[in-house]
């Protein structure tokens, strides 16, 4: 089976340009308002571990600091790795909402001088589907923190031709210049002071106009792909002065590489050099004068019938083909990109085959300057294969994609789209390459030079790297199934163990959406796209909770990829919105189908969660009910739904009727915020707290409360993030912070109906995040009433739904006195701490902490704001306002302070004109306290 990387990064990504927002926070950026440091602070996150997943098309050792070396990804960021555990580091965790497009990584560079430094060149398309230029990313502490320089153009980093380079280059002599070689007609970029600031170099004569096809509309494949590559001759200048040599790659298959011998002031072609191909990787070899450049005549990373190895001899500008199988060999059906040197041993240089798909990819090696070479597998007699390497893959089984294959293909395979080998520059038995689904790597590289086998296992624990489609947690067996792109998704049993097998019979390529049936956890449905020319169906059905499943025996008319699936609540109905086709409905296990009337195709769909005949859909700001188990719909009279952007609904796990709605867009008139019914879709009252919102979920209740859980990804009170709401979305408290914000986190979420706190978030790109708190707050002695929360006043109207008193009125939704009664506490310090402030509005933490002697049970918090302030929305208290006076009490988790020092936080938006002076005073149950 084999993958092809862009197909759910794209259609990920494409979909969540119209999501990004204008104004600009992520990748260490403060949140502009409200968040919750206390709850953040309680979260631990990790990933639910897959192992890769996800094309890895560059590996970067530093060639100064042993064991230190990184990797870059095609949609999920950056990774150092740990050289003690050996796992991978996530490197762009912080990277934003609005800055999603910076977890593609189109290059990196390590600094051999100052080896604490490192460069990422980020970005995801050059196209129209990120509206986003790109940024030179710079770090002096070895990628845990970052600083930016925007582009005035755009990077590449899922593009066509991703996995040629490094783009991206450090003198070795003086670290203060870098090269960039930009795509899309921009050139050659040079930075002279750490790559703070940038300027093109102007002398440098071709700027790459190749395009795979240059006839394609959507800009993908008509992209230019520029320059591809720099390397520096580091022999050509002392230490701490400018290198003089430098070698550039250029996508152009007349005039492809360059030099420059006085430190880039002015370039000339190198004479004699090979045409007809696209130079993906140029490797120089200082101590003996070769540069060798490994060619393809496509870009890319799936293509490439035909290629070369080229040595060229810098003292006499000899040029010789070294190619293991030269591209005029009958039996040439690949190009060539991954080329390493080994650095104690020049004499030695690896290289692979990327685009030999089938029956596997190719290796070779050479010990005499590439004149000769050894391949890591050979035919005996077709189709017999001789493989000098064994692959242990017991880390990662799923590796074998459960295929049985017939010779000469094998499983595993060694890889597909293997453009990055890199060889360890201080270790010659040390090397790694990645590939479309993982990176592999071994520790006896010199075995093969010695006649035995080469071990190689798989080397990517904590790189994970999958675009998420959707997410559920049943409330019995596994705790996590999953829809992935590209390898389809897996079922969960432990989060902390690699599952032993992705899905199968039938593998999807990648899987769009998932649904369990409510009462019997045991059935389990999911679509999704397949590979072109399988005869397989986009449905498929499990009896055991998706341990193992079957396909349909059919599916309607005209359908052309996976859609949206809805599971009947116990199981006996299946509601499918597939690609192409009508909405339509079966038994379970999909023998045939009826098309639903009343509902347009394309429709998303979801089941009610209690009622078994119940169905919902939205297409196009109409909100659709079935209660005839899929049969018929009927559309709602509710309006001021979005009608525009992403959405994603759900009902909830023990109320009939009670659906929550996330999505929109933004622009002049468009709806996107999160929605509530509780009268199956008939109305819909605006969550006032939420300014946006791309998802809901529900997880476990708090303690002594009934209500589940909500979490959602949204923006909510100026702040973009991830949030939880214990009391039917009242109050909202965000539990993620600016360092782990994993980018574009849109597509999917939920909690574990059966650990309170956790929460589980696809990316596009990172994988499934985790996050568990170690805070159980103590029961309440009231629960907020969900109908006190949202509700319906008919159709949502622009007015209805954004009253704050409809919404979140404090005194229906937490009465402090209802929750918790005060008592006195002695001493008492208050921090009133303004977090930012813009045009009008400001956002305001406070902490409130007792110094006294005795406990506090119950607080009540009041000041006085002297310049007219207005308090607009507040979590984690209870709040009213009567002039300039402020009340604020605890919520029935966050009541107790104990003596000697107890304190809890809340937070708030305001309003202000003028002057926005702190309040000097302040009580606590009546008593003054210190103000800060």
């Amino acid at each position: 089976m084999l993958t092809t990387r862009s197909r759910a990064a794209l259609t990920a990504v494409a979909v969540s340009c119209g999501l990004a927002l204008t104004s600009l926070t992520g990748l260490g950026g403060t949140a502009a308002a409200s968040t919750d440091a206390a709850t953040a602070d309680t979260y631990s996150w990790s990933n639910a571990r897959i192992d890769g997943g996800g094309f890895v098309p560059g590996i970067v050792f530093n060639q100064t600091e042993k064991n230190l070396v990184y990797a870059r990804t095609d949609i999920g960021g950056a990774y150092r790795q740990d050289p003690a555990t050996k796992k991978w580091i996530p490197l762009l965790d912080s990277v934003g909402w609005d800055d999603w497009n910076l977890t593609g990584v189109a290059s990196l560079a390590t600094d051999p001088v100052q080896t604490n430094r490192v460069y990422v060149a980020a970005g995801m398309y050059t196209n129209s589907w990120d509206p986003n230029n790109g940024a030179i990313l710079r770090s002096t502490d070895k990628g845990a923190t970052w600083a930016r320089t925007a582009l005035p153009f755009k990077i590449g980093g899922n593009m066509p031709g991703r996995g040629m380079g490094e783009r991206l280059a450090i003198d070795p002599n003086n670290d203060k210049v870098l090269y960039f070689g930009a795509p899309s007609g921009n050139g050659l970029w040079r930075s002279t002071d750490y790559g703070v600031t940038w300027a093109q170099v102007t002398a440098f004569p071709n700027v790459g106009h190749y395009a795979p096809d240059p006839s394609d509309t959507n800009g993908y494949l008509s992209a230019e792909q520029g320059v591809l590559w720099v390397t520096f001759d580091k022999t050509s200048a002392a230490a701490g002065s400018t290198t003089q040599t430098i070698y550039v790659g250029v996508a152009d298959k007349d005039n492809s590489v360059y030099k420059s011998a006085d430190g880039g002031a002015t370039w000339t072609r190198l004479a004699g050099q090979p045409t007809g191909f696209l130079p993906h990787k140029g490797v120089l070899d200082p101590v003996n004068g070769y540069l060798y450049i490994a060619t393809s005549d496509t870009g890319g990373p799936y293509d490439g019938g035909k290629g070369d190895i080229w040595r060229y001899a810098t003292a006499t500008g000899v040029w010789t083909r070294i190619s293991p199988l030269p591209s005029t060999d009958s039996g040439a059906y690949f190009g060539y990109s991954g080329l390493s040197i080994d650095r104690q041993h020049p004499n030695v240089l690896m290289a692979t085959g990327y685009s030999s798909w089938w029956p596997d990819t190719q290796m070779y090696r050479s010990t005499d300057f590439g004149a000769t070479w050894k391949p890591i597998w050979e035919y005996s007699s077709y189709p017999t294969r001789v493989d000098h390497y064994t692959m242990d893959v017991s880390s990662s089984p799923w590796l074998t994609w459960g295929a049985n294959p017939s010779p000469p293909e094998e499983t595993p395979k060694l890889g597909w789209m293997t453009e990055a080998l890199e060889i360890d520059p201080f270790n010659s038995d040390r090397m790694m390459y990645g590939t479309g689904a993982t990176l592999y790597g071994t520790d006896n590289l010199t075995a093969w030079d010695a006649g035995t086998k080469v071990t190689i296992k798989p080397v990517v624990q904590g790189l994970e790297e999958t675009a998420v489609n959707d997410l559920i947690s049943p409330p019995t067996g596994a705790n996590l199934l999953s829809a992935l792109g590209d390898i389809g998704g897996f079922r969960h049993t432990s989060l902390t163990t690699v599952p032993a097998m992705m899905y199968t019979s039938p593998n999807f390529t990648t899987s769009t959406s998932l649904d369990y049936a409510q009462s019997n956890a045991n059935m389990v449905v999911r679509s999704g796209n397949l590979d072109s020319g399988s005869t397989a169906k986009r449905i498929a059905f499990s009896n055991d909770n998706g341990a193992n499943w079957y396909q349909a025996n059919s599916e309607p008319a005209g359908t052309t990829g996976g859609g949206t699936v809805a599971l009947a609540a116990d199981g006996s109905r299946v509601l499918w919105a597939p690609d192409g086709g009508a909405v339509s409905s079966s038994t379970f296990g999909g023998n045939s189908w009826t098309a639903a009337t009343g509902v347009p195709a394309g429709a998303r769909v979801a089941s009610d969660r209690v009622n078994p005949k119940k169905f919902y859909a939205f297409s196009a700001g109409r909100f659709y009910t079935s209660t005839d188990g899929g049969l018929t719909f009927t559309a709602s009279a509710a309006t001021g739904l979005p009608a525009t952007g992403n959405v994603r609904f759900k009902a909830l796990t023990t109320t009939e009727g009670d659906v929550w709605f996330a999505g929109g867009t933004t622009g002049a008139g468009a709806a996107y915020g999160l929605w509530h019914s509780t009268d199956s879709g008939a109305t819909f009252t605006r969550v006032a707290a939420a300014d946006q919102a791309d998802s809901i979920g529900f997880g476990k209740p708090a303690p002594g409360r009934t209500y589940p859980a909500l979490y959602t990804s949204a923006k909510i009170g100026g702040v973009r993030g991830v949030f939880r709401s214990d009391d039917a979305g009242a109050s909202w408290v965000r539990i993620n912070n600016d360092a782990q914000q994993w980018g574009w986190t849109g597509a999917t979420i939920t909690g574990d109906p059966r650990v309170y706190g956790r929460v589980y978030i696809g990316t596009n790109g990172r994988g499934i995040i985790v996050g568990d708190t170690s805070a159980t707050p103590p029961s309440p002695t009231a629960t907020a009433s969900p109908s006190a929360t949202a509700t319906p006043t008919g159709t949502a109207s622009p007015t209805a739904t954004s009253s704050p008193t409809a919404t979140t009125s404090p005194t229906a939704t937490t009465s402090p006195t209802a929750t918790t009664s005060p008592t006195a506490g002695g001493s008492c310090e208050i921090t009133y701490a303004v977090s930012s402030q813009w045009g009008g509005g400001f956002g305001a933490n406070v902490t409130v902490k007792n110094t006294g002697a005795t406990a506090v049970n119950g607080w009540t918090v009041k000041w006085s704001f002297a310049n007219g302030q207005q308090v607009t929305s507040l979590w984690n208290g209870a709040y009213t306002q009567s002039g300039a006076n402020v009340t604020v009490s605890s919520l029935g988790y966050n009541g107790s302070l104990p003596a000697g020092g107890g304190s809890t936080s809340f937070g708030f938006n305001g309003s202000w004109s003028g002057t926005n002076t702190n309040p000097t005073a302040a009580t606590l149950n009546g008593t003054a306290c210190t103000v800060k």
